[in-house]
């Protein structure tokens, strides 16, 4: 396994599917793979059960399928797909990166390759038609927007905001702001 990477490549928490109460850790280290318990139980014959701990090598997870089930009970098929993957040696980075910074990262794509970037996943997609990455978008495409712009892109959502005319949207503002004055008078 390479040198540059760190040490712990994936880890995760959690706890089994209902009825069950017990604890379960997930580590992905350069060379293993370590599956740690804890049983959470309420009766008498579980009380003194010690933590247990499983530690296999990258080869020997992938060889050993009752480990495999009992990750895809508890953590669900897509890490243990991850983990799949971890243990081939193929390293999926961008499936670390938190959606923040990748919203950050696709601000800067032109159009075209956001869309085609939003049919690569299902993260993507979401993260593509996002509110947040569409007022990035919009902001930075905008030299100023007012606060009726602010609040009809609220009301609308950003992304259909970026794409209305600005002959139709100047309509929405008006109609906006005639309906805040004539609810304003009925207030009076």
């Amino acid at each position: 396994m390479a040198s540059w990477l760190p040490e712990t490549l994936f880890e995760i928490v959690g706890q089994g599917p209902a009825p069950s109460k017990d604890y379960y850790q997930l580590l992905v280290t350069r060379s293993q793979v370590i599956f740690r318990w804890w049983k959470i139980s309420l009766r008498s014959e579980y009380r003194s059960a010690k933590p247990g701990e499983t530690k296999d090598s990258h080869g020997a997870f992938l060889e050993n399928s009752h480990l495999q089930v009992q990750i895809a009970l508890i953590f669900g098929a897509r890490v243990l797909d991850y983990v799949f993957n971890l243990c081939e040696g193929k390293f999926d980075f961008l499936e670390r990166l938190s959606d923040n910074l990748l919203l950050s990262i696709i601000s800067y794509l032109d159009l075209e390759d956001i869309a085609r970037l939003s049919q690569t996943s299902r993260r993507f997609a979401k993260l593509c038609t996002c509110d947040k990455l569409w007022e990035k978008i919009v902001l930075s495409a905008c030299d100023t927007v007012t606060p009726d712009m602010r609040a009809l892109a609220e009301d609308m959502g950003w992304r259909q905001m970026f794409f209305t005319n600005k002959l139709q949207l100047q309509r929405r503002l008006r109609k906006r702001r005639q309906g805040q004055g004539s609810h304003r008078n009925s207030q009076l």
